[in-house]
């Protein structure tokens, strides 16, 4: 007998059977869905992450186009499970050994598109995306698509840009993360200045604290306070005082 391959509609209606309307209107108001909030008009149903992450690992075999379904879908949840179940997809087009650059490329291809039509649209799609699709792919190739990202007006776009930056953290490379930080050092957006922030602290605590405050040495004066507060919150305590007094 042939195995029915899920749809969008499988994922859907897995969320709404845990939904719980209590936690619909804690996440609404945690996530700034109100009027003139950067969530505006997000609609949520009630579903904790590590339940929404459960129910993406059972849809692991989802294809590009049922993720397409989700990533439009107007409730949060269903957007969140589209991106989970994108990474692992991706994740294992990357496996060494069995790298598939084809399904690789067409997965960084729909999720830059969903990012700019305006569906990965808010930090925590972002943040849960971003470092595991664009950051991985663009490891050993040029970087302009984060530049171009960084441009961009949606405050959205310009996270994604230094959430992907992450992966090259992680990887030993912290070029691609100042010359975007250097981009936005003027951009006062909380969730931009608590990204920049929340990177440049990676740089130090993963790569070189030297290298983190060579940078701070020569920005420190024009960073945001939130972004000078991120970056300096390992250093020491009299550093610390020292880059934040400027």
């Amino acid at each position: 007998m042939t195995e029915v391959a899920p749809t969008a509609a499988d994922v859907q209606a897995a969320l709404v059977a845990v939904a719980n309307p209590a936690d619909a209107i804690h996440l609404q108001r945690f996530f700034k869905t109100g009027p003139g909030e950067y969530g505006e008009g997000d609609v949520f149903i009630g579903v904790r992450v590590p339940t929404s992450r459960g129910i993406a690992k059972r849809f692991a075999a989802l294809s590009l186009d049922e993720i397409d379904v989700l990533l439009d879908s107007a409730v949060h949840e269903d957007r969140f499970a589209g991106l989970i179940i994108l990474n692992a997809r991706f994740a294992k087009a990357s496996k060494p050994g069995s790298v598939d650059d084809v399904a690789r490329a067409a997965m960084v291809d729909r999720y830059v598109a969903a990012v700019r039509r305006g569906r990965v649209n808010n930090w925590d799609l972002v943040d849960a995306s971003a470092e595991n699709i664009i950051g991985p792919w663009l490891l050993d190739k040029p970087r302009d698509l984060l530049f171009d990202l960084a441009a961009a007006e949606s405050l959205w776009e310009r996270r994604v840009a230094l959430l992907s930056t992450f992966a090259f953290i992680k990887s030993g490379d912290a070029t691609t993360t100042f010359e975007l930080s250097e981009r936005l050092l003027d951009d006062r957006r909380d969730l931009i200045q608590k990204a920049l922030g929340w990177m440049l602290r990676e740089v130090g605590k993963r790569i070189d604290q030297q290298l983190l405050t060579g940078f701070l040495d020569k920005h420190a004066a024009h960073l945001g306070r939130t972004a000078l507060s991120y970056a300096t919150e390992h250093l020491d305590p009299a550093v610390r005082a020292n880059y934040r007094a400027q």
